[in-house]
């Protein structure tokens, strides 16, 4: 079996048993963790990879991405939610072939992947045919990183609402011929509208399918106005939630709702870049936590906000302790310490992540047993050393250009700064040609298809 010694890093274990160390080696073999701690000795021919001016740390877990809308980043910067729905899901989307589909999912996953994102549970919404759904998957699998594969059905499960169109049967086919195992890299989930988005009847008959075919559920609840008709007290009356349920948002759903996720044994995903952007209400973080929930983290609509995880946890932690800090004024009590830690983001971001995708038993710490899902940040640049407080410094300083190793179940997937998966070139090319034919299968005329890419298009109908 092949080992890989990680040497003298700063290791954070994310693992309250196994501790973090100031100096601290990680022992691989083949494909999992087999020791943590000072000065390991090692078999051999080991490999090893000099981690004395790096932190070393599990990868993060994105728990909510649309990833195949990577080659239209950055056209919904400036989108309110509506404008969304119009330009992405009324509009282009209905003009994405299979190859489109392949490639946004493989450009977003790397993207991922390259930011130290060794997990991302890829909320799959725009799958028109099983051809679509094939190479969706296909391009998860090209990336060489961990995702889930949430199915999500296509454009005509989200045009009317309420929706009465059940979730694609092809969901059986793809679970028999790609996912008839839940062990590989890459796995499946569901990605359910819930009864914000499909009649009640038609969520009832898409959970129970979930349910038929083994798959953990994430479901969208809680955008602004939406949630309005208190959908978790719904789904709790009809015995639907459960401890296999993601709940993402979860913005302006009640209190008493929040309690029930917890009471269930439910996981929730907090999106703030886009939660702020769009309108769904304030990120939900501080109300999770109070109702004895673990948030996760997720980037979601990747369209508009920037793809790492950095940029997500700062957006998190911030509006927290704003919110924090403005209610202990309101109390005439100014807070003596901070009620939300950068270690407690960096669990979210990584344990907590992986719970709710399901695989806490494989990654999100660097326990022994698990599998190496190892990520390092490098503190040679002038902004991270000498990195004083670990957790803040993955939390307020880093950013995707200090990732300089990532192992993926024990293989080399980033070193040196460099990616060694897919030839750049060809995904930049195949990006290229896939937003070029969007647009121009859009009927785009030159001066909107220039205002998408310059950033001033703001679509109001096709």
């Amino acid at each position: 079996m092949p080992h890989t010694l990680i040497k003298d890093g700063i290791v954070l274990s994310l693992d309250r048993e196994v501790g973090d160390f100031d100096r601290a080696d990680v022992l691989v073999e083949d494909e999992r963790i087999v020791a943590v701690g000072p000065d390991l000795e090692a078999p051999e021919g080991t490999a090893v990879i000099d981690a004395s001016r790096a932190i070393v740390m599990p990868g993060f877990v994105d728990t909510h991405r649309h990833t195949w809308q990577a080659q239209l980043r950055t056209i919904a910067c400036d989108w309110t939610l509506g404008q969304y729905m119009t330009g992405l899901h009324s509009g282009l989307s209905g003009h994405f072939r299979p190859e489109d589909t392949y490639i946004g999912n493989l450009l977003g996953t790397v993207e991922a992947l390259d930011s130290g994102i060794t997990t991302l549970l890829d909320w799959s919404h725009n799958l028109a045919t099983p051809e679509h759904a094939d190479a969706a998957i296909e391009g998860l699998r090209e990336s060489g990183a961990r995702a889930v594969f949430a199915h999500g059905g296509g454009a005509p499960q989200w045009d009317v609402l309420p929706n009465a169109v059940p979730h694609p049967e092809d969901a059986r086919r793809v679970r028999a011929e790609h996912f008839p195992t839940d062990d590989g890299l890459v796995t499946m989930a569901m990605a359910l509208r819930g009864p914000e988005i499909a009649t009640r009847e038609t969520t009832v008959a898409d959970y129970g399918l979930a349910r038929e075919l083994g798959l953990r559920i994430t479901v969208h609840v809680g955008n602004g106005e939406m949630a309005k008709d208190r959908p978790l007290a719904w789904l709790h009356d009809e015995g639907l939630m459960g401890d296999d349920v993601t709940y993402v948002h979860c913005n302006a759903v009640g209190d008493d709702e929040l309690a029930m996720i917890a009471a269930t044994g439910g996981t929730a995903s907090c999106s703030p870049d886009i939660e702020l952007q769009m309108g769904h209400g304030w990120p939900a973080t501080g109300r999770l936590l109070k109702a004895g929930i673990r948030p996760t983290i997720s980037i979601d609509v990747c369209s508009s906000n920037g793809g790492h995880m950095f940029g997500a946890m700062r957006s998190l932690i911030g509006t927290q302790r704003g919110f924090d800090h403005a209610e202990a004024g309101e109390r005439g009590e100014p807070l003596d310490h901070v009620p939300l830690t950068c270690r407690e983001v960096v669990e979210f971001a990584t344990i907590d992540g992986a719970r709710a995708c399901g695989l806490d038993d494989r990654v999100g710490t660097l326990t022994p047993g698990k599998q190496a899902d190892i990520i390092l940040l490098s503190t040679d640049s002038y902004g991270m050393f000498p990195a004083n407080n670990p957790y803040g410094a993955v939390v307020y300083n880093a950013h995707p250009g200090v990732v300089d190793t990532i192992l993926v179940a024990g293989q080399v997937v980033k070193r040196d700064g460099e990616l060694l998966g897919p030839d750049r070139e060809r995904v930049r090319r195949l990006a290229f040609e896939s937003r070029d034919h969007i647009f121009e299968q859009a009927q785009a005329t030159p001066a909107t298809a220039d205002a998408a890419t310059g950033g001033t298009w703001m679509p109001h109908h096709f």
